[in-house]
């Protein structure tokens, strides 16, 4: 998939609804390269799949923490990307999936600097866990929000 295409490509979209598993289910969208319409996308898709999960503003955590890892993914690699975000009654994990091994670093942007460099600082700030996970190809940089917490 290249430059100006559509920005996700289904991969899967399931949501369990069995009744004695409530709060719970899993998106996995595969990103376009350079493709950073997918962002907004992602947000929705996470959106939907969340409804009214946890506890009043840890949905609106989640999307913009989501975001984040989506756009690094997008921005600082040359290759496409999969989103997973798995929803169960005790917490959300979202791991996005690159497929270049280098490591994000952790930066203290300057305050006199734009925007950027801040993403993974947000990460540590807000999420509940967080981490980077290597693979045979690339790697993982992931999140945990738990529920229950305001």
């Amino acid at each position: 998939m290249g430059v100006g295409t559509s920005s996700t490509e289904k991969v899967e979209a399931a949501t369990d609804s069995a009744p004695d598993r409530p709060g719970t289910g899993q998106l996995r969208r595969r990103l376009g390269r350079a493709d950073l319409r997918a962002v907004a996308e992602a947000r929705r898709a996470l959106r939907e799949l969340l409804g009214r999960w946890g506890k009043p503003g840890r949905s609106d955590v989640a999307e913009l923490l989501t975001s984040e890892l989506v756009t690094n993914a997008l921005i600082h690699t040359d290759h496409d990307a999969v989103l997973t975000a798995t929803v169960t009654p005790r917490g959300l994990r979202v791991e996005v999936r690159d497929f270049v091994a280098r490591r994000p670093l952790l930066q203290v942007p300057d305050a006199d600097c734009d925007t950027h460099g801040r993403g993974l600082l947000l990460v540590q700030s807000l999420a509940d866990a967080w981490g980077v996970r290597s693979h045979g190809v690339g790697k993982s940089v992931w999140f945990e929000l738990n529920a229950d917490v305001a």
